[in-house]
Formats: C-alpha cells, structure tokens, sequence
C-alpha cells in the first residue's frame, strides 16, 4: 500500500490533486467553526463603544467572513466551488477565554450547502477572515491582540458522518 493513498488530495504517486466528487451523493453540509481573537479590555471597549476610526468593527468582519466563505474555492486551491445555501457569522464578546481571565470576542460560522463535498473549509476560511478583519480593523489602537484556537467545532453530512469537536 502506497504511504499517500490515505490522503485525498493525493494520489499514488505523491501528487497534488482534486478529489473526484462525482460518483458522491448530495447530501445537506453543515459545519461550524469558531476563533478567537484577543485583546486589551480597553481596546475590546473601544469596539463595543463603536469608537474605532474604521467604524463598525463587527458589521464590516461578518460581511467579511461572509464574503470569504463564498471564495474559499478562490483561496485554497483544490477546493470545489461549492453553492452555499447559507451562511451565518456572529461575533460575541467574551472576558474569558481559556483558562485565565483574557478579553476579546469569540467567531462563530456557521455554513450550509446541499452537495457532494463537505463545507468544513468555507466555516474556517469564514472565521479566519473575520478575525483578520477585526485584526486588521483595531491594530491602530492595539498592537498586541493576537488571533487564536481556529477550529472546526461540527461537520454534519457526508459519507464520513458527523463529527462533533468539543
């Protein structure tokens, strides 16, 4: 047995490839996904205040998580295209995180497609971005916050099942 034949982005002979989809039943796709990005208490403030000079720090990361999601295929090159029938960002505050009290907030994504392929990577690709954005949105005021625990939380659908990461 080949040492690459249990990866699917592979082939035999240790190439890159795309997976052939089409002998796959549709099914419906959910995954979740989360991230976090912490901060200062001060700054975390700053955003809830709406008092940051990109404005609305929030509204601007769930449009880009959205928007993200939809080009997945665009960014991660053997990804399909995928048609995603839904997809939903929030964004929460949080004063803890992990074991000691830290501030910052918490991304949820949550996509859905009927299909022949998973949608694990449009949630992470969704989450990542938001949490680039927030970044990106809030580094004038803080130059330590930092983006952490990128995860898949769910993945419903498939032949592989269900699998849900606690």
């Amino acid at each position: 047995m080949n040492k690459h034949t249990s990866l699917s982005h592979i082939d035999n002979k240790g190439r890159a490839r795309m997976v052939d989809i089409a002998p796959k039943p549709e099914s419906q796709r959910v995954a979740v996904a989360m991230a976090e990005v912490h901060m200062k208490k001060d700054t975390l403030n700053k955003i809830r205040s709406g008092n940051t000079k990109k404005g609305d720090v929030y509204g601007v990361a769930k449009i880009a998580g959205i928007q993200a999601a939809k080009r997945t295929a665009d960014l991660i090159p053997l990804c399909h295209p995928l048609l995603l029938s839904h997809i939903e960002v929030e964004i929460s505050d949080t004063e803890m995180l992990g074991q000691e009290k830290q501030h910052g907030v918490t991304i949820t994504a949550t996509v859905q497609s009927t299909g022949k392929t998973g949608v694990e990577m449009e949630a992470l690709v969704a989450v990542t971005t938001a949490a680039l954005t927030i970044y990106d949105m809030t580094k004038a005021v803080e130059k330590s916050i930092h983006i952490t625990n990128v995860r898949l939380v769910e993945k419903r659908g498939g032949q592989s099942g269900d699998v849900i990461n606690t």
